[in-house]
């Protein structure tokens, strides 16, 4: 199964490519920063992110992407980029028709190291170790979209169905997935579902 991971971002959009095989094997296919120049009009500058983003996808041809979630920062104006570039990646994700999931930072964090406090320079390690790269991933949008990538190879939910599931999952993951799983109920019962 081929991954692509974004790390949105209006300025700066990481986009990490790997590849998760047999027994949950994982290797590195590409990581890559797209830009687009601040001094530009903004739909400007959400055209360059989509077009790259879109060129990616199609260049890479994968069977799912991973966006990191956006979350909640003091500054309004770099959260509303950070979301309209997710909000692109799942566009174009959504008109080929392959499927998208989102995960946070701290989903990511607790998949890759098995803590979801782990400083940004755990996460690079263990990213180039997991994928046997020979030097950390630079910048950090690279890293961080190479380990929502990883994150979405790792996830509980992974490849293994019910109970085979079960059996496969550490308490840490069991407990993450039965969280998980009581949010989505939680959110059934306040959309009346």
């Amino acid at each position: 199964m081929i991954i692509l991971g974004v790390d949105p971002g209006l300025t700066r959009c990481g986009v990490g490519v790997i590849e998760a095989g047999a027994y949950r094997r994982l290797s590195f296919i590409h990581v890559d920063v797209v830009r687009s120049d601040p001094k530009t009009s903004q739909d400007l500058r959400l055209l360059a992110i989509y077009n790259s983003l879109v060129e990616k996808i199609e260049r890479f041809a994968p069977d799912a992407v991973s966006i990191e979630r956006v979350f909640a920062q003091e500054n309004r104006n770099t959260v509303l980029g950070t979301a309209q570039a997710a909000g692109l990646a799942m566009l174009a994700a959504a008109q080929r028709g392959i499927p998208v999931a989102l995960h946070t930072p701290t989903e990511s964090k607790l998949a890759i190291t098995g803590n979801g406090k782990a400083e940004k320079i755990q996460m690079e390690r263990m990213v180039a170790r997991i994928l046997g790269l020979n030097t950390l991933p630079k910048p950090a949008d690279a890293a961080d979209a190479l380990a929502i990538a990883i994150c979405h190879a790792l996830r509980p939910a992974g490849a293994l169905q019910g109970g085979e599931r079960e059996q496969h999952l550490t308490a840490a993951q069991r407990q993450w997935a039965q969280a998980s799983q009581k949010a989505a109920r939680r959110q059934g019962v306040r959309r009346g579902m």
